[in-house]
């Protein structure tokens, strides 16, 4: 576990943090901008002063009480900033080799040059200098420089903050695949809902430096009283689904969702039992009180209103449905709320819009 007990005081931020979290997998540290997440991580890798207690499995980095305050340089973490801080006057082979070169011999997590090289595909850039290369290029070289340090975590600090659309989505399969092929424990900030859905296991949201909520990302996804803190137009859900079979006919991969049919695009990579996440947003969701017929909208999900929060303030209204073991958020209007006659505990038909694949499952 990675156990923190902080304090640190900014002229703009007070920030108190208890928390454990576990060495595995992608956490993020999700909110708004400001409260606190970039903070939180310069503290854990030793860039920030701060008071109370950094342990990392059975390493101390920081204990105020105990006189303990290892210095950055001495905390096995690798930091990969928002800009990527090549050197210029090294190509990208240079680069990688100067982080090996100063990488600790015994490392709880070694990973080999080559094997950096493949899993980031940076065989055909080694020979290149880092001013030719796109932004999403030198963020990958950035990555592999950081994880060829050897480090115990991975800390990154939206990485993807300065791309555009087209860069993020180059970059997003290999933050996505890296860390697990490693066996990398990695803390990811960001305010991006769509990056943490992509990626993260678990989420700790972090507003004003306090911590506001920490579990699964599905739930905090799905939480109605997170809403402005997660956003609410980018709100959404996460299913956990399995491919049923492949309808090549048409082109459409069908995925069961707790026994109900979820369809999308045809994917071929997939077989038939495949674990998928898929993301749906409360926005793509709309509403039938009786089964809808005659629509062009195919996927459709019997559930349950298990929560229903009106904003006074605005047009919408959030909704959460059981479906199956699972949760989905909708978004409709108050006037729908109002026609439908819509209350906790009825049987309504999800139509869903749009599908997302996320990942899959590992």
């Amino acid at each position: 576990m990675l156990e923190l007990d902080l304090n640190i005081a900014l002229p703009q931020l007070q920030l108190k943090v208890t928390q454990q979290l576990p060495l595995a997998g992608i956490t993020a540290l999700f909110g708004p901008s400001g409260g606190g997440k970039t903070t939180l991580l310069r503290a854990i890798a030793g860039l920030q002063a701060a008071r109370g207690q950094v342990r990392v499995a059975d390493q101390v980095w920081l204990d105020s009480d105990a006189g303990v305050n290892l210095p950055a340089f001495r905390r096995p973490c690798g930091f990969m900033f928002q800009d990527d801080r090549l050197f210029p006057h090294l190509n990208v082979l240079g680069n990688l080799r100067f982080a090996e070169s100063r990488a600790p011999h015994q490392a709880a997590f070694p990973s080999s040059l080559d094997e950096v090289v493949a899993a980031l595909d940076l065989d055909g850039l080694l020979q290149r200098r880092v001013q030719g290369l796109s932004g999403g290029e030198r963020q990958r070289v950035a990555l592999g420089r950081t994880v060829l340090t050897r480090p115990a975590l991975l800390l990154l600090d939206e990485p993807l903050s300065a791309l555009d659309v087209e860069r993020k989505s180059e970059i997003l399969p290999y933050l996505l695949t890296l860390p697990r092929q490693l066996g990398l424990p990695t803390i990811y900030v960001s305010h991006s809902v769509e990056e943490v859905a992509l990626l993260a296991d678990r989420t700790l949201v972090l507003a004003d430096g306090r911590i506001r909520a920490f579990g699964d990302t599905a739930e905090i996804l799905q939480r109605l009283d997170l809403q402005a803190l997660t956003g609410q137009f980018e709100a959404s859900s996460i299913l956990a689904t399995s491919v049923a079979r492949q309808d090549r006919e048409y082109c459409l991969t069908e995925l069961d969702v707790d026994g109900q049919s979820l369809t999308m695009p045809l994917d071929e990579a997939l077989a038939p039992g495949v674990p998928v996440r898929v993301r749906i947003r409360a926005r793509d969701v709309a509403l039938a009180t009786r089964p809808p017929e005659h629509l062009s909208i195919r996927n459709v999900l019997e559930a349950e209103i298990v929560e229903l929060i009106e904003d006074s303030t605005s047009a919408f209204a959030e909704l959460l449905l059981q479906v199956g073991a699972q949760r989905l958020r909708c978004r409709v209007t108050r006037l729908a709320v109002k026609s439908l006659e819509l209350v906790e505990g009825q049987r309504v038909y999800a139509l869903i819009k749009s599908v997302t694949v996320d990942r899959h499952a590992p």
